[in-house]
């Protein structure tokens, strides 16, 4: 278990001489974006931070471990998407009992992305207001990878120094070759003198060859007192506006979790922009942590598929695949063969509903792609097949002009709104597990086999009653079959303004 490889790390880190001041200090987990350029794994609902690279723990939960094992630390605040929490939840929930070690896990949640500028004040507000002006945020990306734990320890301590001296840290990685596709950090020792942006080959090479420069991580340590005293003198209506969202969000607490879910009515008077472009680039505190950490902020196929390994004619190869003549290649299949026959230097990738074929040379332009599906409207943007919802999944097997088939799995204890649809009628049918069932006015008690029909404009629930998974398989049938044809009347999950 991750978790326990991970717990391990902290009873050895724990050993660290901490400074005098024994500081509160408070992983934040920024988790945005859409990894656009992972598509078609990676989509709007179910973004990169999701990704379990070689089928293990996803990225998210490797970035709530790597924060929460080090010394001081008893909570993790995140910030993301509304439509996310529930699935953010489950993905900590697998992974957040340490041995000894409880954490408690914070959220601020936004109704849409308004860049790392405004999540950052946020998370410093409402951290002040729990742990104190002196409490230290240590932001990480929920999408990185970090492979050396030790070395990643090692860099936040020095940080942690700097961050009680004043200073807005930055994390600075080692370059390795002349990439163009990162910011970089020109530094003396530790005192940053510029942020430089994604530069030409020829400036990169002149950056490596210098030792002066490095990589822009995007991660960050600093007091919350510090950023929000520099937020106030060079992004002052950033700092104003999302004062006044987190004064009126709705606020929610229970045992060993706090929440704040802006409105998206405050949340749009909010400036769109980074905390590099609203602070760090115009500030006089930077200070840079230069480190060799194993990171990689996993930017692209080819990244993604170099954490796989290579076969005699360097294709490397996740999932069901057979290969003849072709080399170079990175090949992904979730749940069927791919064939791949006298090819060269491709990328692809296969899921339920999508494939990818693309030259790893453009492997950053796969974001076009994403891009017209999005303009155009098209759900492979947004979803996959299977959907994640706060009560379970649902996966659509098949779908015709009239018709669509969905496999339903409903969490023990959960259930989903009291709803009514205006153009389909459905019909469950119990394959695993006991379901309670309001149809109209009639309560039912269905068990495996068992069916019920649901007409249009019917009020209905489904609840899971028993101790194991609820599978039911739904079919649906009428002239629209949008999954915006549903009217909620109650919603234990805050899906509807107020319950009726």
């Amino acid at each position: 278990m991750l978790s326990v490889a991970y717990a391990e790390a902290y009873n050895r880190d724990a050993q660290m001489t901490s400074t005098s001041t024994n500081p509160v200090l408070i992983p934040t987990i920024l988790c945005g974006g859409a990894g656009s350029r992972l598509w078609p794994v990676s989509r709007e609902q179910h973004p990169k931070p999701f990704i379990r690279p070689n089928d293990g723990s996803s990225l998210l939960q490797m970035a709530f471990l790597r924060g929460a094992v080090l010394p001081n630390v008893s909570s993790v605040m995140t910030v993301t998407n509304r439509d996310l929490y529930f699935q953010i939840e489950d993905e900590f929930r697998e992974v957040r009992d340490l041995p000894g070690k409880p954490i408690t896990t914070n959220y601020i949640l936004e109704p849409f992305g308004r860049n790392t500028a405004p999540a950052i004040a946020a998370a410093c507000l409402q951290i002040a207001e729990i742990y104190g002006e002196d409490a230290i945020l240590l932001v990480l990306a929920a999408d990185h990878l970090i492979s050396n734990q030790e070395a990643f320890v090692n860099a936040v301590a020095e940080a942690i120094e700097l961050a009680q001296a004043g200073k807005l840290v930055t994390f600075g990685i080692t370059p390795t070759a002349p990439e163009t596709g990162y910011g970089y950090i020109e530094s003396t020792g530790s005192k940053v003198v510029r942020f430089v942006e994604k530069p030409s080959v020829e400036k990169a090479r002149n950056y490596l060859a210098s030792g002066n420069f490095s990589w822009n991580s995007g991660m960050f340590c600093f007091t919350a007192s510090t950023m929000l005293q520099e937020l106030a003198e060079h992004s002052p209506e950033t700092l104003e506006t999302t004062r006044y969202c987190l004064q009126q969000a709705k606020k929610a607490s229970g045992d060993g979790f706090t929440q704040l879910e802006i409105s998206p009515e405050n949340f749009e008077k909010v400036p769109d922009d980074s905390i590099d472009y609203a602070v760090m680039e115009k500030t006089q505190n930077a200070a840079v942590v230069a480190c060799d950490i194993g990171w990689s902020d996993i930017g692209c196929w080819c990244a993604l598929g170099d954490l796989t390994a290579p076969d005699d004619n360097n294709n490397r190869i996740q999932g069901d695949a057979v290969v003849q003549d072709s080399k170079n290649c990175t090949i992904q299949s979730e749940n069927r063969l791919v064939g791949v026959v006298g090819v060269d230097n491709l990328i692809i990738i296969d899921t339920p509903d999508a494939l990818l074929v693309a030259d790893k040379k453009r492997a950053q332009e796969v974001k076009g792609i994403y891009s017209q599906l999005k303009a155009l409207g098209h759900e492979a943007y947004k979803l996959h097949r299977t959907v994640y919802r706060p009560w379970g999944t649902y996966t659509v097997l098949e779908e015709g002009s009239s018709f669509k088939i969905k496999r339903i799995e409903v969490k023990p204890g959960a259930s989903i709104s009291l709803q009514m649809h205006h153009h389909r009628s459905e019909h469950w049918v119990v394959i695993n597990g006991t379901a309670k069932v309001l149809n109209n006015n009639q309560e039912l008690i269905l068990e495996i086999n068992q069916s019920t029909y649901i007409p249009a404009e019917n009020k209905h629930r489904l609840e899971n009653i028993g101790t194991e998974q609820l599978v039911i398989i739904e079919v649906q049938t009428g002239e629209y079959l949008g999954e915006d044809d549903i009217v909620r009347f109650q919603d234990i999950y805050g899906r509807v303004s107020s319950p009726s």
